[in-house]
């Protein structure tokens, strides 16, 4: 019976318990093989610092030297073994104190793979060998530098006719004894010969029972396994992962490297579900007043954000129990790429901006926003964000400057605005303004000053400004806690005591945040927070009948994609593309009365029209 009928006979039912029970099956960089690592543009040095375990030299004899080369027409008097591979090496072995890289958990071994002629080149191989003892002979030193021998290979009956400390590469297909295994440093074999599967998504479940018991015999015999011929790409480095196999082959180290060495900040598992709210629907998308209107923004929040938080959740947000979606296009006006200040400044004044700009177009002219508009017809407003009260966001619906870093001048527009509530951390822009006189001028506009959460919501009426500190508004997985939606319902408490009705923005900050550092564990776990307060919102919409709820995003940050998910676990795999903002549209979920004006896709300056028209002023009496 061949290869292929023997794994094939594998017992196909138990193939996804298998692959599931190989999930403490971890590997890092070190179990990298550059695979044709002469063709690099800097052979060896780019595998090597990128910490590969194994790298690959195709070699052939011409004249009593050894070349490496893919083909005998490739060589080049330069591109010996010696010069590009047996030199360099012996170099950094003694570097690091006779071990093949600095930290002595990291392995090397060197895969010379013979073209032809493997008796000369053997004999050629280990003369030259013998001019770095102990560097390439692990039988005399276990931190040496292992030499693999691939491709044409002696027989194996034939493996004592050569030094100990040369192994071999075996195959799958071939029966060896107890001795010739000693001699065989690793299993591989062309993923071809098994499976047209490309790298994307995963094999069929029949080629995943073979890929596996393949992987499976070769650990029975104590020894790793490598395919080689596969795709290079994250998903393929994953599924390769979690069906046992040892060695990922790469032609891109550094970039191998980099999927592991940051795989912490691209995998995120929340063992425990959190409950979601259920809306009542009852006056979802009917025509009628809106008096109240909070607007949600996760800062830097795409589809693929809100979609691992999904998978996070187990297949459920709050959010996704909204019917009512639309989709905004977020360039500035001077990009096609917009930070926080101008997109969010876009939904603050109905008009596009510069970014950087807070509340002023690209002439530099203050332009009205909302909340001042809407404090016109007696609707007050609040502003919460779990980040800096003077950033980009939360800045462009109070402020008005030509630059988001100005945090001094941001603070000290505070006292022009009409806004009622501020809830936010940066103490320091407020209470150690170059303008003196600011908090008595703020005290003098009315507003209480509260400098710790409890005490905000202590009171029950009047204007606030909440100026934590900012180890309150640290990230949720170092503690934060519920802040968001605690201090958007107690901001709902007191406004909603307004007959005039009211606007509130509430941020959630630090998704951008986590977008900015590709961090996909504090990206979902922002959301998820975030995701909270929406549920607080829409319980709220449900009770008061005349709220709608809109969330949305300024942008999205990282540029993030899905690798791999399980809604079962709450398991997510990602990777980021940058980690810098995006132009992705980003969605808006809408629900309450009016909540149909929100479908279909629009600019992000819409959203300040969308909400005038669904408030319809021209109903409500402006304000001497």
């Amino acid at each position: 019976m061949d290869i292929k009928n023997i794994i094939r006979s594998a017992v196909f039912a138990g193939v996804l318990f298998a692959v599931e029970a190989k999930a403490q099956h971890t590997l890092s960089f070190n179990s990298g093989h550059s695979h044709n690592d002469y063709r690099q543009n800097i052979p060896l040095l780019t595998a090597y610092y990128a910490g590969m375990g194994a790298i690959e030299a195709d070699v052939f004899l011409k004249n009593g030297v050894l070349y490496v080369a893919h083909d005998v027409s490739e060589i080049k008097a330069d591109a010996t073994l010696k010069a590009l591979y047996l030199e360099p090496l012996a170099k950094f072995f003694r570097q690091n104190g006779n071990k093949a890289y600095a930290d002595s958990k990291m392995k090397l071994q060197l895969v010379v793979d013979i073209k032809e002629n493997h008796p000369a080149v053997l004999a050629q191989l280990i003369k030259d060998l013998a001019a770095y003892p102990g560097v390439f002979n692990d039988v005399r030193n276990p931190n040496a530098i292992r030499i693999v021998i691939s491709g044409d290979v002696p027989q194996p009956q034939n493996f004592p006719d050569f030094p100990e400390y040369l192994s071999f590469d075996g195959r799958p297909n071939i029966s060896y004894t107890a001795d010739q295994l000693k001699r065989i440093a690793m299993i591989s074999d062309d993923l071809k010969n098994y499976t047209s599967w490309n790298g994307k998504g995963n094999p069929t479940p029949g080629d995943l029972t073979m890929l596996k018991s393949l992987i499976d015999r070769a650990h029975a015999q104590h020894k790793p396994f490598r395919f080689w011929a596969t795709q290079d790409s994250p998903n393929t480095w994953i599924v390769l992962e979690r069906l046992g196999a040892d060695w990922i082959n790469t032609d891109q180290p550094g970039k191998l490297k980099d999927f592991y060495v940051h795989k912490d900040k691209l995998t995120y598992t929340n063992p425990v579900a959190y409950p979601v709210y259920t809306p009542e629907y009852k006056v979802d998308g009917l025509l009628k007043p809106v008096k109240n209107v909070i607007l949600l923004i996760g800062d830097g929040m795409g589809l693929a954000q809100i979609h691992a938080g999904y998978i996070a959740n187990h297949g459920q947000l709050n959010m996704s129990n909204i019917r009512n979606i639309g989709f905004s296009q977020t360039a500035a006006a001077d990009a096609g790429n917009t930070d926080s200040a101008a997109g969010a400044s876009a939904m603050a004044t109905g008009a596009k901006t510069n970014n950087r700009y807070i509340g002023v177009g690209p002439d530099g002219r203050k332009m009205t926003n909302l909340v001042d508009t809407l404090a016109g017809y007696g609707i007050k407003s609040g502003i919460i964000s779990v980040g800096d009260l003077t950033d980009a966001t939360p800045a462009a619906f109070y402020a008005h400057q030509i630059d988001r870093a100005m945090s001094g001048e941001i603070a000290t527009d505070l006292v022009q605005s009409k806004v009622e509530i501020l809830v936010g951390s940066n103490q320091r822009s407020f209470l150690k303004n170059k303008d003196g006189e600011l908090m008595n001028k703020l005290k003098t506009q009315g507003f209480q000053l509260s400098t710790q959460a409890k005490d905000f919501y202590g009171h029950r009426e009047g204007k606030h400004l909440v100026l934590l500190p900012d180890s309150a508004t640290r990230p949720v997985k170092d503690g934060r806690g519920e802040l968001l939606k605690e201090s958007l319902q107690h901001t709902l408490q007191i406004l909603s005591a307004n007959n005039n009705g009211f606007f509130i923005m509430a941020e959630g900050a630090q998704i951008d945040y986590g977008g900015h550092q590709n961090d996909l564990p504090y990206v979902v776990t922002e959301l998820h927070d975030f995701d909270k307060a929406v549920a607080a919102a829409l319980a709220f919409a449900d009770q008061n009948k005349e709220t709608l709820v809109l969330i949305t995003a300024d942008h999205e940050t990282g540029g993030l994609t899905l690798l791999d998910a399980s809604a079962e676990k709450g398991m997510v795999t990602g990777e980021f593309s940058t980690n810098d903002h995006t132009n992705i549209m980003v969605p808006v979920f809408a629900y309450g009365p009016g909540s149909a004006e929100f479908r279909g896709t629009y600019s992000n300056h819409e959203l300040f029209h969308k909400i005038l028209k669904v408030i319809d002023l021209k109903q409500k009496k402006k304000r001497k």
